[in-house]
C-alpha cells in the first residue's frame, strides 16, 4: 500500500466516501500521479486515520472509498497552546509553525505585543504549512492557527496553566519551565513568547497579575522562533503519557 497521506475536513461523521479538496486532489492526481484502485491514507485532523482506495481520479476531482477507520491515540495529553509574537522575517515564523506542528501543539496564536516587529499577519499560508507538517509527521490532529490577537485580549481569555517567558532580570524570579511545580501531565498549558525586543515590563506585570507564571527557557538567549520551538518541546515533555 502506498504511504501517501491526505487531509480532509469531514462534513459528516461515518461517511464511506471522502472527497478531497481541490488542492489535495491535484496533488494526488497531477503531482503524485495516483490512479483509481491505489490505496492511500486520509486523516481528518480529529484523530482518525482512514485507509482508503481511490475511487475517482480525474483532473478535477479525487474521491476515496473508505476501507477501514483507525482511531489514533494522542502522544501528548491536554491542550497545548503557543502564543508568540510573529517575527519580522516571515520565513522564520513559517519555520516555527512547521517544526512546532511536527513536535505536537494544538494551537498557535500570533500575538500583537508592544514591541512587535510585525503588526499584521495573513494566516492562510501558515495554515497550509501546518497541514503539510501534520501529514509529514503522521499526526492526525490539526493545529489551529489563530488570527493575530492583541496581548491584552489574549491574557484576559487564556485558560489552563499559563506561563510567560521573558528576559527581564530585574522583575523577580523566573522558574525554569520544566521545573514548574504544576507539572501534571494532562493539564492544559499556555506559553507566551515575546518579540525580539521582548515583552515590555508593563506586559509582564499584567500577565503575572492575571495568573501567568514567569518562566525561563534556559541560560541561552534565544531568538523568538527558537524560544517558541523550545517552549512547545517542553510542554510536550510535560504532558507526555
Amino acid at each position: 500500500m502506498k504511504e501517501e497521506r491526505f487531509f480532509y475536513a469531514p462534513d459528516a461523521v461515518g461517511s464511506s466516501t471522502i472527497r478531497l479538496s481541490d488542492d489535495e486532489a491535484q496533488h494526488a492526481v497531477r503531482v503524485l500521479r495516483l490512479a483509481e484502485g491505489d490505496e492511500v491514507w486520509a486523516m481528518d485532523g480529529r484523530g482518525m486515520y482512514y485507509r482508503c482506495e481511490i475511487a475517482v481520479a480525474t483532473r478535477k476531482a479525487c474521491e476515496l472509498s473508505v476501507l477501514e477507520v483507525l482511531p489514533q491515540t494522542k502522544t501528548w495529553r491536554g491542550r497545548l497552546t503557543l502564543a508568540i509574537a510573529p517575527t519580522k522575517n516571515i520565513d522564520r515564523m513559517e519555520w516555527l509553525v512547521e517544526k512546532a506542528v511536527e513536535i505536537g501543539v494544538d494551537r498557535i496564536v500570533p500575538l500583537l505585543a508592544q514591541n512587535s516587529e510585525r503588526t499584521a499577519l495573513k494566516t492562510e499560508r501558515l495554515e497550509r504549512i501546518a497541514v503539510s507538517a501534520m501529514k509529514q509527521s503522521r499526526k492526525p490532529w490539526a493545529t489551529e492557527i489563530a488570527e493575530m490577537t492583541r496581548f491584552e485580549d489574549f491574557v484576559a481569555s487564556a485558560v489552563g496553566n499559563r506561563y510567560i517567558a521573558h528576559c527581564h532580570n530585574d522583575m523577580g524570579e523566573r522558574q525554569f519551565l520544566l521545573d514548574t511545580t504544576d507539572r501534571v501531565a494532562g493539564e492544559d498549558r499556555v506559553v507566551m513568547i515575546g518579540p525580539e525586543g521582548d515583552f515590555s515590563q508593563r506586559e509582564v506585570t499584567l500577565a503575572i497579575e492575571s495568573g501567568f507564571v514567569p518562566v525561563s527557557l534556559g541560560e541561552s538567549r534565544l531568538r523568538t522562533e527558537t524560544a517558541g520551538l523550545v517552549a512547545v518541546h517542553f510542554m510536550s515533555i510535560m504532558n507526555r503519557k
